[in-house]
């Protein structure tokens, strides 16, 4: 189980944000993972992206979910 979000983490995430055309500055990351992670817009139309403690599991379902939010 991921202990804390490091730059290896969030390049992977960037990968598949920026194939999905988000701008990386609309994205918030929290450093500390979550079980199960989420995903939400903020009030300021941001979104954040909480990180699953299993981090490959997580990782596997979210650009489906990145889908369903919009950029």
């Amino acid at each position: 189980m991921l202990q804390e979000v490091t730059l290896r983490e969030i390049e992977r995430i960037f990968e598949i944000t920026d194939a999905l055309g988000f701008h990386r500055e609309s994205l918030v990351i929290p450093l500390r993972p979550r079980q199960p992670g989420r995903l939400r817009r903020m009030p300021g139309g941001k979104i954040e992206i909480t990180v699953g403690a299993d981090f490959d599991a997580w990782l596997g379902g979210l650009a489906d979910e990145l889908k369903r939010l919009g950029p």
